[in-house]
């Protein structure tokens, strides 16, 4: 009696291998709900179980990934001298604005090195497109990027190579601000990638935003079958209408559609090309609002901001276009000292 159990349950054992080993072959993925774990997957369910093709999120399935990302460029814009352009307030915790420069350099090279480290596949592009920084500054931001992520360029641009193409400019603080947004698109458009990441020098980033933001683009988009546009942000001013709103599952957290953004946002080069006259009214002159020709995109196209924020618009304490809600902002910043 006993050698007749163990034979079933051997021929049970033999059976489940087999059928574990076909469901694999055929792309389908297996859950025990009652270990709580995936034998084709052979992980846990509280694991991350998406894999290089597949996004899967328990329970709502996986989503073939059509939409995967190769070569990505970030963009990093930054003045270092000004410490709030068009405006007289100072930022929280009332820092000079290269402290700022630095901190949020260095939270993004972290966010790149956790991104590389998760998904090695992706070649990524990191350049510094300065205005102008003093001799002084710009060593401290070369510092941060030798020891953090030595592979970089930096671009150090010079605003009056735009000079015939921005018109209006009330002052010399906002004709620089356009010219080296402007320098930001070009160099994308020249670019080499499938996304373009453009970052502004005051956005404190978490270590896993780039790798959430890209697992969440591949998703999302695969999913619908189309671009999209993202923003690494949870804004303030996103609560603050009527605006209707749809909630999506990126692939670690929950995200929200937006129609409107500032000028840090990941975008693909097929979209940087197709509304690439938007991206150029934009830098002509001032536009009130100043994101008004990007934002009009976002009309005809998706966009999606985290809930909650993968960055943190690091501005004045009372602007509605920076500090997120429900982050420890303290904490981010600390974490992100260079000295």
């Amino acid at each position: 009696m006993c050698n007749l159990l163990i034979s079933k349950k051997m021929k049970k054992n033999i059976f489940k291998k087999l059928f574990i080993k076909m469901s694999k072959l055929i792309g389908y993925e297996l859950i025990d709900q009652n270990e709580f774990y995936s034998p084709t997957l052979e992980k846990s369910l509280d694991e991350k179980l998406s894999t290089k093709d597949k996004s899967i999120i328990i329970p709502l399935g996986e989503v073939k990934l059509i939409k995967k990302i190769k070569n990505l460029s970030v963009i990093f814009r930054t003045n270092s001298n000004i410490d709030i352009w068009d405006q007289n307030k100072k930022r929280i915790f009332e820092e000079p604005k290269i402290e700022y420069v630095l901190r949020c350099l260095l939270s993004l090279t972290k966010s790149i090195n956790r991104l590389k480290k998760e998904n090695s596949s992706i070649n990524i592009n990191l350049l510094i497109i300065d205005d102008n920084s003093k001799s002084d500054n710009l060593i401290k931001i070369k510092n941060v990027l030798n020891e953090n992520y030595s592979k970089y360029s930096i671009i150090n641009h010079k605003k009056e190579e735009h000079k015939e193409k921005i018109f209006e400019n009330a002052n010399d603080q906002t004709f620089s601000n356009l010219s080296s947004l402007l320098k930001c698109f070009e160099t994308a458009k020249k670019e080499n990638s499938d996304l373009i990441y453009f970052v502004e020098d005051d956005y404190l980033h978490f270590e896993n935003s780039l790798a959430d933001m890209i697992n969440t683009y591949e998703r999302v988009s695969s999913q619908i079958e189309k671009d999209i546009i993202i923003c690494p942000c949870d804004y303030p001013f996103n609560y603050m209408s009527h605006e209707r709103t749809n909630i999506l599952i990126g692939s670690n957290q929950h995200w929200r559609t937006i129609q409107k953004i500032l000028c840090t946002f990941m975008i693909s080069k097929n979209m940087l090309e197709k509304y690439w006259d938007n991206l150029i009214k934009t830098c002509e002159k001032r536009h009130d609002p100043f994101e008004k020709y990007i934002n009009e995109i976002l009309l005809n196209e998706i966009g999606i901001s985290p809930i909650n924020s993968l960055s943190v618009h690091l501005t004045n304490v009372n602007s509605s276009y920076g500090l997120s809600p429900f982050v420890d902002i303290k904490k981010l910043w600390d974490e992100n000292n260079t000295s």
